[in-house]
């Protein structure tokens, strides 16, 4: 049960943390077309993931992982997580299985989200 209060905690934060990213990034660099905000989140997302799951290790915080990863960074961005998993792939030299999960990833991703789009606009339109 704690960790299950740990993962709803962080993920309130990073939400919240996410959410002013956004305000802030558009206050500074206006509305563009490029996703600016979304990217940010994203590149900064996994760089904490990253330096989490070193610190956690050496630390001996592994125990916050709940709260950190899946939580904090996992409702900043979700990316971070993927981007986690892809490195732990290449690193233990599952250079096939981190392309072939990269490439799945962001294919059938971008296909989830056209065909939800695509039921959704049959339904509602």
């Amino acid at each position: 049960m704690i960790a299950i209060l740990q993962v709803a905690l962080g993920g309130a934060v990073g939400a919240v943390l996410r959410y002013l990213t956004g305000i802030g990034m558009i206050r500074v660099f206006g509305h563009t077309a490029f996703p600016l905000p979304i990217l940010t989140v994203n590149v900064v997302g996994s760089f904490l993931m990253g330096l989490f799951v070193v610190a956690a290790a050496h630390r001996g915080l592994t125990h916050l992982s709940p709260l950190v990863m899946t939580g904090l960074l996992g409702g900043f961005t979700t990316f971070s997580a993927f981007s986690l998993e892809a490195v732990t792939l290449y690193e233990r030299g599952d250079l096939g299985q981190a392309a072939l999960y990269v490439g799945a990833s962001v294919v059938l991703s971008i296909a989830g989200l056209m065909a939800g789009l695509w039921i959704a606009r049959g339904i509602f339109t």
